[in-house]
């Protein structure tokens, strides 16, 4: 766990591993229950303390958290009967997104997401996430199975972006993504999608043509990676944390400028810490979006998608 502690949560960790080992030893000594309380309050503070006045840059790496919990870890807390649907159908099997269909709280959905590994080896099957076309070509074949059997899309999305690996491009990554964005826009069923960790670039769009966009409390959503935009602007990967300022790609600036419609809330000391705790917050913020969403017709739904990205970058001009 200490290779995934990052510098500014050291202090957090430290307090919470001395309190995970006196709630190990409250089965021996009950009288140590007070003390046990003092510091969970003690930890909780703590946690405020260090998670108020976090930097851009700072939540950007707490975005790509190593223990932050993926779409299957959502999955196993939020949906029932998850059956998972594999391949394109037209070239291969892609494990950086996984979909398929299940139940969520009663209702039967199609659930789709990025998906990253825990290990070496989970992670080179899983790409980091990122995908190949016929990954996003799996997304699109599961749009219009939504589409037709009237199934409300959830997704979910964490990823650096799309692979932009030679083959990945000799085999229509673009189209692909374009493909993907075009059948999302007109598919004439409610569409959620979390924002979960990172969202990088079009990787990320092109399961982001939603009716709701939520993001995560310590998510991101950018064009590019603040350190490609360094890299970029200033000819500098070192200025990082400038550009992570600069692109207002967190939670609270993509509210106020409209890019996303909701901030989920986070457990103390972020996702990483509560994966159950996490995932009811997203699986509430779903139900609540969906309960608006129900009850407009195809038509209005589509409109509904329509109007929320016409609204994104319009400005008003002061007389």
């Amino acid at each position: 766990m200490a290779s995934h502690v990052l510098p500014f949560e050291k202090p957090l960790v430290e307090l919470l591993d001395r309190v995970a080992k006196l709630r190990a030893s409250l089965g021996s000594d009950p009288t140590l229950r007070h003390e046990l309380e003092r510091m969970e309050a003690q930890a909780a503070v703590v946690a405020r303390m260090i998670f108020a006045d976090l930097t851009p840059w700072q939540k950007v790496q707490l975005s790509r958290h190593a223990k932050r919990p993926y779409t299957l870890d959502y999955v196993a807390h939020l949906v029932e009967d998850f059956m998972e649907l594999r391949g394109d159908r037209r070239f291969a099997e892609d494990a950086a997104i996984v979909a398929g269909v299940g139940r969520f709280r009663g209702r039967s959905a199609i659930i789709l997401g990025h998906q990253k590994g825990r290990t070496a080896k989970e992670n080179v099957k899983r790409n980091f996430g990122m995908a190949h076309p016929e990954g996003y070509r799996k997304a699109e074949r599961l749009y219009a199975l939504a589409d037709r059997f009237r199934l409300p899309i959830l997704a979910f999305v964490d990823t650096p972006g799309a692979y932009p690996g030679i083959g990945a491009e000799e085999r229509g990554q673009s189209e692909a993504i374009g493909s993907c964005l075009a059948a999302l826009a007109r598919v004439g069923v409610p569409v959620i999608t979390t924002i979960t960790g990172e969202g990088g670039s079009g990787g990320a769009l092109a399961l982001a043509v939603a009716n709701r966009v939520h993001v995560m409390e310590y998510g991101t959503y950018s064009v590019i990676s603040p350190e490609g935009c360094a890299s970029i602007l200033w000819k500098d990967g070192a200025k990082s944390a400038e550009a992570a300022e600069r692109m207002r790609m967190t939670a609270p600036d993509l509210l106020r400028l409209g890019v996303v419609d909701r901030i989920v809330n986070e457990p103390p000391g972020g996702a990483h810490r509560n994966h159950e705790g996490a995932a009811k917050a997203v699986g509430d913020a779903i139900e609540e979006a969906l309960a608006e969403l129900e009850v407009l017709t195809r038509e209005q739904l589509v409109d509904d998608r329509y109007a929320r990205f016409r609204r994104l970058g319009a400005v008003k001009v002061g007389t």
